[in-house]
């Protein structure tokens, strides 16, 4: 071993036997973002073999102030190019193979296969759900980790046969139940103190360390500088998944029906159609699609009076979570019209479509 890794290889319980086993080890971390990039930094410094990097966004300004990785001059690269780059600077030793795509169910058993251990760093429930599943159908290990305002979540799911996500968390909420990052916001420091938590995980589990967060559940209060422990036990029937399920998009009760990006590109060509905005004005006024009206989530039902339903309504919001939840309430107030999310939101939509 070379000086790089001297300062971990002196560890009694370490050594060089922590250290091989690093530089044999697979791990593969989706989402480049505010948890991926202390995950990603951490791992690649203490000498991880090889790491697979998944995500299909770019460096966008507003990731700046916690997704350390990134500089300005990066701005509108793919994440997992401009991350490769720094990583490669930072460690030129590890092998790192990027995917810009999203992870679903027409390849995440292809791509998690090739690994040891996944690293959970989305942002939200149907991939955590799609890992947990994958993860359970593969048997490897998945690290865990999510924000919520100040607080931040840590576990280990499916570790040597133990408790999966699916123990802790049964069954996808509803659409109208989930919080949204971009109308809560993130203090910039929690991902990288969650981020290092679940990169402290990978590492005890690839080299056999003891403290494992396995059927438990690690909760991080920032403003109080506490944390807590939760235990949970194993459910036997969550590790009888054979395959992955059909989708795992929200599971709504009430049916949300939805259009592929590309699908909403060909209506935008030709002609008007009644699609309704529903980020904030502040991202709207940064980027949004011709001929879109501006009603913020949360002022819909007030303005409802100023869209025109004589025809379908399609609603987008930035990743499809608060369109989803503007799909649901349109539904209940006019059950008899036609309401369409756009699947995906501008995440999708904008690298397709003509934007202003």
């Amino acid at each position: 071993m070379n000086g790089r890794y001297q300062r971990q290889i002196i560890l009694s319980d370490f050594g060089e036997k922590g250290q091989a086993a690093l530089k044999k080890s697979k791990v593969l971390v989706v989402g480049a973002g505010g948890l991926g990039v202390p995950v990603l930094v951490y791992l690649n410094a203490m000498g991880v073999g090889t790491l697979g990097i998944v995500d299909a966004d770019k460096v966008s300004k507003s990731n700046l102030h916690r997704q350390v990785l990134y500089t300005d001059a990066m701005v509108g690269q793919p994440k997992v190019v401009a991350a490769k780059d720094q990583l490669k600077a930072q460690n030129p030793e590890t092998k790192i193979d990027i995917y810009q795509v999203f992870l679903g169910t027409d390849n995440a058993l292809e791509i998690i296969e090739k690994y040891d251990l996944v690293v959970d760093a989305s942002d939200n429930f149907p991939t955590r759900y799609l890992i947990n599943d994958a993860c359970v159908v593969l048997k490897k290990p998945f690290v865990y980790g999510a924000l919520h305002g100040f607080e931040g979540q840590v576990s280990v799911f499916n570790y040597k046969n133990g408790p999966t996500y699916r123990c802790l968390f049964p069954t996808m909420p509803n659409a109208d139940e989930v919080p949204n990052c971009n109308e809560h916001g993130v203090l910039g420091i929690l991902p990288g103190i969650i981020g290092n938590f679940q990169a402290l995980e990978v590492v005890k589990v690839l080299t056999d360390l003891r403290g494992v967060l396995s059927g438990v559940l690690l909760l991080y209060d920032a403003l109080s500088q506490q944390s807590r422990q939760i235990r949970f036990k194993l459910n036997p029937e969550n590790l009888k998944l054979t395959g992955l399920a059909e989708s795992y998009d929200f599971d709504c009760n009430t049916k949300v029906k939805s259009i592929e990006p590309l699908q909403i590109q060909k209506l935008l060509s030709k002609g008007h159609i009644e699609l309704v905005d529903v980020r904030t004005k502040q991202e709207f006024d940064k980027i949004h699609l011709k001929g879109a009206k501006n009603i913020p989530l949360n002022m819909l039902e007030r303005e409802k009076d100023t869209i025109n339903m004589s025809g379908t309504v399609y609603l987008i919001c930035q990743s499809g979570v608060r369109s989803q939840k503007a799909v649901l309430l349109m539904q209940k107030l006019f059950p008899d019209k036609e309401f369409i999310n756009v699947k995906g939101g501008m995440n999708l939509v904008g690298t397709y479509a003509n934007t202003y």
